[in-house]
């Protein structure tokens, strides 16, 4: 054997050998902690649904999942966390409409791709977005608020989890279809603007049903309207805003586990079993229904075809709402 071919066989035995041990690790998954990076800050819709699945976790697999809350830019600084960690499942992120579908358009200077870089889960749950205002703002629906709101241009403020969030580009998409002029006031996160909306710093709060209902059961904010098309089953009393007046108004934010891009097939695809398995159990449901989210759970494929869509449609929002996050 000449020494051209013996350089081939040689690096044909190391990829073999080499897939051989990623398989074997994938089949051993998981042996240690896993690191689940949430975009958010703690109370927030995500670090509660993030809990509720990393719990579920561990308990099946007897491996301690960690919810580790990074939260800033929308998403950014949680994806560069999880994208500079070793593709061997062992670091994922819960990812939400923002990070992996709205920062495309968003911002012009995106360090990831959020379909390349990352290798879609399954779909978590879809929520509803409340506008919620401060009591002192005279208006009790999404039809007042309307006119309350062309009658002062500019005087209203609506707060949020920040810039390029669901929730700022439905205020925007709000802005746009009832013709008002509002202005945006960007937090780090939802627990942050709504307490700023308790205490009447800003007028109005959009924020996930999952931690605005709280503040509206209590009396401290007034519930308006829901951002999606259909009301939501915890806030059945609480119109859309299609009916408010706005026919084809749809905000709705969504939550998915990502793992870094190049992870193991057979990693990606027994997470995904765990995801959808989990989020059919009946505590599970009901957990999340109480603080009114929508249990998923699809396939890997099925996921990425799902965020391409939405890479699409929020696409055409930014554009008609001409918002920058850069």
């Amino acid at each position: 054997m000449n020494r051209n071919a013996l350089t081939v066989c040689l690096i044909i035995a190391a990829a073999f050998l080499g897939c051989t041990a990623l398989q074997a690790a994938a089949q051993a998954y998981p042996v240690r902690p896993i690191r689940l990076v949430v975009p958010f800050p703690p109370a927030s819709g995500a670090d509660i649904l993030a809990r509720v699945v990393g719990t579920k976790l561990t308990e099946r697999w007897g491996q301690q999942v960690l919810v580790d809350s990074r939260p800033g830019a929308s998403g950014v600084i949680a994806a560069e966390i999880v994208l500079k960690a070793p593709a061997d499942g062992y670091t994922l992120m819960l990812g939400t409409s923002s990070s992996h579908a709205i920062n495309v358009s968003l911002r012009q200077k995106l360090p990831y791709d959020p379909l390349r870089d990352f290798s879609p889960v399954s779909l978590v749950a879809r929520v509803p977005l409340l506008v919620m205002a401060h009591p002192s703002v005279p208006v009790k629906n999404a039809k007042e608020l309307i006119a309350f709101a062309r009658a002062r241009p500019g005087q209203l403020t609506f707060g949020t989890a920040g810039n390029g969030t669901t929730a700022h580009l439905a205020g925007e998409l709000f802005k746009s279809m009832a013709r008002v002029d509002m202005m945006h006031v960007p937090y780090r996160g939802s627990p942050q603007a709504l307490l700023d909306a308790v205490s009447g710093q800003v007028s109005l709060a959009i924020a996930p049903t999952l931690t605005g209902l709280p503040q509206v059961n209590s009396g401290r904010l007034r519930a308006l309207a829901v951002t999606t098309p259909r009301p939501s089953a915890i806030a059945p009393d609480v119109p859309t805003l299609a009916e408010a007046g706005l026919p084809g108004y749809e905000a709705t934010l969504w939550y998915g586990l990502f793992a870094p891009a190049g992870t193991p097939r057979e990693i990606v695809v027994r997470l995904s079993g765990e995801v959808v398995v989990i989020l059919a159990l009946a505590d599970v449901r009901e957990s999340l229904k109480q603080q009114g989210a929508e249990p998923a759970g699809n396939s890997p494929e099925e996921f990425a075809a799902f965020v391409k869509s939405e890479i699409a449609k929020w696409a055409g929002v930014v554009r008609a709402s001409g918002a920058r996050a850069d």
